[in-house]
């Protein structure tokens, strides 16, 4: 089981806490507000109220035994860079943190954070990946360049098998499993069927993607 330590419980550490426990992951939370805790009890197996900018606390925790730690805070970018800091100094394995600014990533990735949280551009790219085509569905960001995307077969690849496409030469992007009637069914079979009805979730450069459905 998994565990995880999210310090900050605003509205992105309250969905990460929801989310990660109903995926059955053991969590701590930690908030300088107790208020904060009110709604996530029953969601974690920890909770603390303190000031996570003071490594003393952070040293309480045993940091290093989670497998990722999130710094969640969003009002105030001092305290999300001092605690990114010093969780990497104190031995975390992976650090997440919330940026708001192009700026303040930057100052993240230099102090320590594995991955920056960027909300609100996620969710424009994310948006802007699902309109920009009529058949693509879903698309989880894995870069700034890769997506895998939930697309809805062309009506020429139906009857069709892989191979008879070519599809990974021809396209440049590679199927990693079909979605049908709400099931993922992995594929790695050159001679697969396009049917319609069904989806594919690809991996590929967005670019691709957009030369698949100009």
């Amino acid at each position: 089981m998994k565990s995880f330590l999210i310090i900050g419980l605003g509205s992105l550490g309250h969905h990460l806490c929801n989310e990660l426990s109903k995926n059955g992951c053991e969590i701590m939370a930690a908030d300088i507000k107790a208020e904060a805790m009110e709604d996530i009890m029953t969601s974690v197996v920890s909770a603390r109220v303190c000031d996570c900018t003071k490594i003393e606390v952070l040293k309480t925790f045993g940091v290093e035994e989670f497998d990722a730690c999130f710094v969640c805070i969003e009002d105030s970018f001092q305290a999300c860079l001092e605690i990114t800091d010093l969780l990497k100094e104190l031995g975390a394995k992976k650090v997440y943190s919330v940026a708001n600014r192009d700026v303040e990533e930057k100052f993240l990735l230099r102090n320590g954070a594995d991955r920056v949280i960027y909300p609100e551009r996620d969710i424009a790219s994310r948006i802007a990946g699902l309109e920009r085509a009529a058949n693509v569905f879903d698309c989880i960001n894995i870069s700034s360049e890769y997506s895998i995307f939930e697309i809805e077969p062309l009506d020429k690849w139906l009857g069709k098998t892989v191979m008879d496409l070519d599809f990974r030469n021809r396209y440049k992007l590679n199927i990693i499993a079909i979605k049908r009637e709400g099931r993922i069914i992995p594929i790695f079979r050159p001679d697969y069927v396009f049917t319609a009805g069904e989806h594919l979730l690809v991996l590929g450069h967005k670019d691709e993607m957009r030369r698949v459905f100009k």
